[in-house]
């Protein structure tokens, strides 16, 4: 750790890199007596070319859509529509640590999705998609509240069934994408999360909630059912039995019964807007310490394990500990010959 790498062509042939242990990945180390090492720029060269392949695939697999043309999804067609009806920002900043900060900013409307906020959303999570360096996300809104949903007007305004198919359709891709992230996510759910507000933190890894908050799905009031994912999604977080509660009850669940229902992850002691963030960060920080490339790759993994059958999801684990095994972190480890601390 700290140390000045200095990069040579070393004896092993590249051919022959990818056969070696890992005691024999740091064998390549070559310590010298001020402190810099020294290892073969060609294995260096085949481990990035492997991490870089095998992460283009991964990325192009969390980047396909659940619908196209086939499912009648004209995604330019709804994007148009959408367009019309503006107003709040979906804001992201992206921290030295590797956090990722979210906000969804439309106070008016208690953050309430208008049609250019859901297309900011999409551009967002393309945005972190390229983030090489994101640990982690937290997902809030403005003024100490999390969503109400939908904004009416533009509810109203596409309430045709094509139209609202389309949305649905869309806004499933989007926290698809989300959910698929290569980041620990975290919903930081403060004041309400309504309706799509309460789908939407189904799309995060974690939930977190504060003193008086509430997550609530009511659809049923709205003669709907969920249909930006939140149903499937909710049903692997609290079990069919308790999403059926939920979905059909369409009552208030305060932190109390969601960190029963396995819905919330924790209950935060602070209220207030800044007070509650830094709780958030300080949480999720035990779950991102460390390399990048690893982070990501315990929730590639996960991700894969969680959706893909158990072959599929052997091989796409398989890829993943490809990237990981001989690269930077891993002969580190090795060499410092660390394995529990």
């Amino acid at each position: 750790m700290g140390r000045t790498c200095q990069v040579t062509r070393g004896p092993v042939s590249v051919l022959h890199t990818h056969h070696l242990l890992p005691q024999e990945w740091a064998s390549l180390f070559l310590w010298s007596p001020t402190g810099a090492c020294f290892f073969p720029e060609m294995a260096v060269f085949q481990w990035k070319n492997l991490f870089q392949t095998t992460m283009g695939r991964i990325l192009q697999q969390r980047r396909a859509s659940l619908y196209n043309g086939a499912h009648d999804y004209d995604e330019e067609l709804i994007k148009k529509k959408l367009q019309q009806f503006a107003g709040g920002s979906i804001n992201l900043s992206k921290e030295h640590s590797g956090i990722g900060i979210l906000t969804l900013n439309n106070s008016r409307l208690m953050n309430a999705f208008t049609g250019t906020m859901m297309l900011e959303l999409q551009e967002r999570v393309t945005e972190l998609e390229d983030w090489k360096d994101g640990k982690g996300l937290i997902i809030c809104g403005a003024g100490n509240t999390f969503c109400s949903g939908s904004d009416l007007n533009a509810v109203k305004a596409i309430s045709n069934s094509q139209d609202g198919m389309n949305m649905c359709m869309f806004m499933q891709n989007t926290l698809t994408r989300l959910m698929r992230l290569p980041l620990i996510s975290v919903a930081l759910v403060q004041g309400r999360a309504l309706g799509g507000g309460a789908e939407l933190t189904t799309a995060c890894d974690f939930r977190l909630m504060t003193p008086g908050s509430e997550i609530r799905f009511v659809h049923k009031h709205m003669g709907l059912v969920p249909g930006w994912g939140g149903a499937a999604r909710l049903v692997r977080i609290v079990g069919s039995r308790a999403a059926l509660q939920l979905l059909s009850g369409a009552r208030g669940v305060d932190p109390e019964r969601a960190l029963h229902l396995g819905l919330s992850d924790g209950t935060l002691s602070s209220s207030d807007e800044t007070g509650s963030l830094e709780e958030a960060r300080a949480w999720l920080s035990q779950y991102t310490e460390g390399p990048a490339s690893v982070i990501r790759a315990v929730k590639k993994v996960v991700t894969a394990g969680r959706e893909l059958p158990l072959e599929a999801a052997l091989r796409t684990e398989k890829d993943v500990f490809g990237t990981v095994w001989g690269g930077p972190a891993n002969l580190e480890a090795l060499a410092r010959r660390q394995k529990h601390k």
